[in-house]
């Protein structure tokens, strides 16, 4: 049941800008729509649609701190058909109005810890344009915001149907999807698994906990990092002061980490603004 309330909840995430509903859920999964209700409020202790709902306000917090684009544009692409509506779910939601919220965040964010604690040196990172990429992820969850770096190190004994990797792939580069770092998150979720070969993709074994992810040829911001912990402040600095300096911009995308025993990288994905 897990598995396919999580594929349940994945759906969701990527139909944030859909008005298909709950019905329309049910039948890709072939239940009735009081038997998806159930479910997935067992599994994640929200309905469907207030998890959705929760979805869409944290990526609007997302565009709203990292992006410059328009509070319209931004309750558009995160599937509010009007503004009056979006403006009243994110002040119940975050208690602030969508422009009180940026300022407010901008002026926070500003204070970058990184540089504070590597005495003012900022980062260095280059921009990138990455190929298609493919990799075979599994989804994690936490109740909590812990960072998740822990769950990252240890990830093949949180995941599920991890044995039925090749050992290869075990062993070989990982890349964790972050979808809200450095925010917090209510619905805190990273997608884990190992990079494939793109010729490995029709072919491969899926097991039943994890899916084919194509990672689409994007330009990001890259760094290198020493250790996971300081992923949430490289990133805090790309998005206030590293990017703007380029005239650039998150894109509000998961943040993309990979790592194996040569390292840890890091790519943010961006827009030119």
């Amino acid at each position: 049941m897990f598995n396919e309330m999580m594929r349940a909840e994945i759906w969701l995430q990527e139909h944030l800008e859909s008005q298909q509903g709950v019905e329309d859920l049910a039948s890709r999964l072939g239940y009735s729509t009081s038997q998806v209700r159930r479910r997935f409020k067992q599994c994640f202790g929200l309905s469907p649609s207030a998890y959705r709902d929760t979805l869409r306000l944290e990526k609007a917090a997302r565009l709203l701190a990292f992006t410059p684009f328009p509070i319209q544009t931004i309750a558009t692409r995160c599937g509010y058909q009007n503004h009056s509506a979006f403006s009243r779910a994110f002040q119940r939601y975050h208690n602030q109005t969508p422009r009180q919220y940026r300022q407010a965040l901008r002026l926070q964010l500003h204070h970058n810890p990184y540089c504070q604690g590597h005495g003012g040196t900022a980062p260095e990172f280059e921009i990138c344009k990455a190929p298609v990429r493919y990799a075979l992820a599994t989804r994690l969850y936490r109740k909590d915001n812990h960072r998740s770096f822990g769950v990252l190190r240890e990830w093949t004994q949180h995941a599920k149907g991890v044995e039925s990797l090749p050992e290869r792939l075990r062993q070989g580069r990982t890349i964790a999807l972050m979808h809200n770092t450095p925010l917090p998150s209510d619905v805190e979720r990273i997608d884990v698994g190992p990079l494939i070969e793109q010729h490995e993709a029709p072919g491969i074994a899926i097991p039943a906990s994890f899916r084919l992810l194509k990672l689409p040829a994007q330009q990001h911001a890259c760094v290198k990092l020493q250790a996971l912990e300081e992923i949430p402040d490289v990133i805090q600095f790309l998005v206030c002061e590293g990017l703007p300096d380029k005239k650039l911009h998150a894109s509000g995308d998961a943040v993309q980490v990979e790592w194996d025993e040569t390292g840890i990288m890091i790519r943010l994905p961006i827009h030119q603004a």
